[in-house]
């Protein structure tokens, strides 16, 4: 379980993450961040969060945010709020590191999707996109569905494909949850 002041780094992109409201202390109302991102090319591939509105707060540095299609980027003192089931993606585009406050709401069980793919970045599980294999990912999809699907294809053909997939990946020794 997250607690406040727990810190996960994504070995494959440098970002840091330090846990300040969780979950469990909100009573599941929020989930709120400390994060650092360097600068980088690589993109997380575009998600909706499905029941949870996604908020950012530029500390220092910047964010290129890709929302519903449309680019734009937030510096120091921005705030940036994505509402529930919109697709969206960020990334630090700019000169120096970010910093900036990343807030769930609901919490829901975000929390434990970071962690898992945070501890599968470190064992080098990801690949160039920082997907785990079709197999593994098919359980942590299921897993976190409330939380977090691909913006494409559409959720019932995503279930479809883990759904068919998740069997075999028990088989061969996946869990939902990795650490």
């Amino acid at each position: 379980m997250t607690k406040q002041g727990d810190i996960i780094v994504n070995h494959r992109t440098g970002q840091q993450m330090t846990f300040l409201k969780t979950g469990a202390e909100t009573e599941g109302s929020l989930l709120q961040i400390d994060c650092y991102s360097p600068v980088t090319l690589l993109r997380e591939p575009e998600h909706i969060h499905p029941f949870q509105e996604n908020r950012f707060r530029i500390i220092s540095g910047e964010l290129t945010f890709s929302v519903n299609g449309q680019e734009k980027t937030a510096s120091a003192g921005d705030s940036i709020s994505v509402p529930k089931n919109v697709p969206h993606r960020f990334w630090n585009s700019g000169k120096i590191e970010a910093r900036y406050i990343q807030e769930f709401a609901p919490a829901m069980k975000i929390d434990q999707l970071f962690q898992t793919f945070f501890a599968l970045s470190r064992d080098s599980k990801l690949n160039e996109r920082g997907i785990p294999n079709i197999f593994h990912a098919s359980l942590i999809m299921l897993a976190h569905k409330n939380e977090i699907r691909l913006a494409k294809p559409s959720w019932t053909l995503q279930k479809l494909a883990f759904k068919t997939l998740a069997p075999f990946a028990l088989l061969f020794g996946f869990r939902s949850h990795y650490s």
